[in-house]
């Protein structure tokens, strides 16, 4: 029985550990080997990895392992062989994985108390240890795969059992039974946590994966209208006047009206664990679906994969990306990504209606490779010279599409000659853009309102053809050596404030120039945008969903006059306010609104830092900072106007803020009341006032003031 609940439990981990890895299995690193994941906890007696990356020259060493008992860690990996009780075993399942399983060589069976065998379990906790699997080239390893293994022996009940046959008595007159889930007499079943026949130990394996309602023998949740679910601080005002006293046994599942039968035990449940099978072509494309080759293979192009660049992930349907690879270039590559044929690239791709497209492919020299080469190290070798002929530095797909089918597939493939004394570090970029006609395939910020983390849609107005071209509002990205001539930007994400900058060199001889400098400074800051998107969701061809921009223009008065070594006036920070409001929900989400938007600058003097020294002597080139910043404003809603200072010091007759309400006496004659027509309660409550003044006429205390009366008259 135990067997059968470690079968589960390894079942259930195996079966996520290979939908990860079957997804990972798909990319290969570029010269590298991994182990995909990297560390495993097992409760079972078989193990199951990946190991990915150019595993032709590489042997696998399995050793037992002790944590420190001050650090925790294992220490380095090793290739030395040790004798284990485990068998490891490798499958290669392509040119760049292996599969690597570990199986337990030992009997999972509870010694008993004349058993000699010894392969056999003395403990109920069989096998607790660390194992490490190297990945060695030679005598060094490259990688390594750390498991923790906890194993409990097999327990078999005294009786089994397997024969035996359950009758159900007839549902018309009384429920399935106290425990639904007992299905063998004698015997423990698994995740029945309710069977009698279970002991601690057993209850122990699988007390938090117990069958759940009233088949697992609970009875659960109970209705809203059993006066035992109520309480005194949530109960609602109907509550306890109509409430239901039922005994839980009532359920919904009482008399099933069937005649009662056997049911045959089986003597183990079948956990069986599903298998990722091969890319199925679909007739139509939809958002985020791979795209499928007509080999019925992923279409793939290298991107980012946790954090790390790879080769072989899947293109979604409509999802642009850009992404850059480093690779350090020691030799000249041989292979792909690097080295590429027209032939090789010009794949035909599935095209989403039953038919395929086939990738254009136009090559494209670059003669300047220094956005592409970013760094030079020197070589460690003899210094031999680097040459190495149409390298591919870049690949740039189009996808035309409409409806759900791709119409035609462009490559632009860039590829240069490296030639070099040093190794260098090459930048590749790969990028895929979706094209409806000659417009890009962009996703929303929201719908209909703005959604935290979502870029804000900008806009320039297009004159000729009345609409709106969507753009972005950018700040700076400063990568490399943080210069403006080398920064990138960044989109503003809506709701997140940032600040960020680059740094502008100014030499000696340009700062006297401050009228050149300011111009240069603005045209850096400059923004090219006119309109903003109220909503994530704009019409390019509506204006109504569109907003100008604020300009607040630099008052050329405020600029005193400039000194030696000295420049005023420098609008070196750019102030980004967006205001924002919520409009309402949907489905639970706000709906944000963007209501204003203005950019403004602020000014600043950049001086020489001379030391105190003449002008003259300073530094050639000194960086001056160049700033922008977003920062993000919620309009709180208006609920009314403010509160008088009666309204707020008189508390006499609020309701809110005074133990004592006198407003609701009256309650069921007020308009506040809102059970019943107005004019019917009113009708009712002039009643009542009616039968309290006869009342009080005929009654003791009106007889009584009538003998005084007479008694005075007298």
């Amino acid at each position: 029985m135990a067997n059968v609940v470690e079968t589960f439990f390894s079942g259930s981990v195996s079966r996520h550990v290979t939908y990860v890895l079957l997804f990972v299995s798909l990319a290969y690193t570029q010269n590298t080997v991994v182990f995909q994941p990297s560390f495993l906890t097992t409760t079972g007696p078989a193990v199951t990895a990946f190991l990915l990356g150019n595993t032709s020259d590489v042997s696998l060493k399995l050793r037992t392992v002790s944590p420190s008992n001050s650090t925790g860690s294992v220490g380095p990996p090793s290739c030395v062989v040790e004798a284990t009780r485990w068998v490891l075993t490798r499958e290669p399942m392509g040119k760049n994985a292996v599969r690597i399983q570990l199986r337990l060589n030992q009997i999972l069976r509870l010694c008993g108390e004349n058993d000699t065998t010894g392969d056999c379990c003395s403990e109920r906790l069989c096998v607790l240890e660390t194992l490490q699997v190297s990945a060695c080239v030679g005598s060094t390893p490259q990688a390594s795969l750390l498991i923790q293994a906890t194993i409990h022996a097999q327990l078999f009940p005294k009786s089994t059992g397997y024969d035996n046959k359950t009758v159900i008595p007839n549902q018309v007159y009384q429920p399935l039974g106290s425990c639904p889930c007992d299905l063998t007499f004698s015997v423990c079943d698994v995740r029945c946590c309710c069977d009698k026949d279970c002991s601690s130990e057993d209850l122990n394996l699988f007390e938090s994966h117990c069958l759940l309602g009233p088949f697992g023998g609970q009875v659960s949740p109970a209705p809203d209208y059993q006066c035992s679910v109520q309480s005194a601080e949530n109960s609602p005002d109907w509550f306890p006047f109509l409430c239901v006293n039922s005994p839980p046994e009532n359920n919904p599942y009482l008399g099933h009206f069937y005649r009662g039968d056997t049911i045959a035990s089986r003597p183990r449940p079948s956990f069986q664990r599903p298998t990722l099978s091969a890319p199925v072509p679909v007739n139509l494309y939809v958002q985020g679906s791979p795209i499928v080759t007509l080999n019925n293979q992923y279409f793939s192009i290298p991107q980012r994969v946790f954090g790390q660049c790879v080769n072989g992930a899947p293109v979604a349907f409509l999802k642009n990306f850009k992404v850059e690879c480093e690779t350090l270039l020691r030799s000249c590559p041989a292979g792909s990504p690097l080295q590429t044929l027209p032939a090789d690239l010009g794949t035909r791709v599935m095209n989403g209606q039953g038919g395929d497209v086939v990738v254009d492919v136009t090559d494209d020299v670059a003669t300047d490779l220094s956005q592409f080469i970013s760094e030079s190290k020197a070589v460690a070798s003899t210094g031999e010279r680097l040459v190495c002929e149409n390298v591919t530095l870049a690949l740039d797909y189009k996808f035309y599409w409409k409806g759900n089918s791709i119409t035609g597939i462009a490559l632009t493939r860039t590829v240069g000659t490296i030639i070099s004394n040093v190794s260098v570090a090459l930048t590749t970029r790969y990028s895929a853009v979706f094209l409806n006609g000659d417009s890009m395939a962009e996703a929303n910020s929201g719908n209909p309102g703005y959604q935290v983390g979502r870029p804000v849609i900008a806009g320039v107005l297009d004159n000729d053809s009345d609409s709106i071209q969507k753009t972005s509002i950018n700040i700076w990205k400063p990568v490399h050596d943080g210069l403006c001539s080398t920064a990138e930007k960044n989109a503003v994400l809506f709701g997140e404030n940032s600040t960020s900058g680059c740094l502008l060199p100014v030499s000696r001889q340009n700062l006297p120039q401050c009228n050149l400098l300011r111009d240069t400074v603005a045209n850096l800051q400059a923004a090219l945008i006119t309109h903003v998107a109220k909503k994530g969701n704009p019409d390019s061809f509506t204006l109504t969903d569109w907003l100008n921009i604020s300009f607040v223009t630099l008052n050329s008065s405020t600029i005193t006059e400039d000194s030696a070594g000295a420049c005023r006036g420098i609008p070196s920070h750019q102030h980004i306010y967006v205001w924002s409001l919520i409009t309402g929900l949907v489905e639970g989400s706000p709906q944000r609104e963007i209501r204003d938007l203005q950019i403004s600058y602020s000014l600043s003097t950049w001086a020489l830092d001379c030391g105190g020294v003449d002008f003259s002597s300073c530094a050639e080139t000194q960086l001056f900072p160049i700033t922008s910043s977003v920062t993000f404003i919620d309009i709180p809603i208006n609920v009314g106007p403010p509160n008088t200072r009666f309204q707020i010091n008189f508390t006499e007759y609020d309701c809110d803020r005074n133990d004592v309400c006198w407003p609701e006496l009256a309650f069921p004659i007020t308009k506040s009341y809102t059970g019943e027509p107005y004019s019917q309660s009113l009708a009712k409550g002039m009643i009542l006032v009616f039968f309290f003044i006869t009342a009080s006429i005929l009654g003791t205390p009106w007889r009584q003031i009538r003998q005084v009366w007479h008694g005075a008259a007298l």
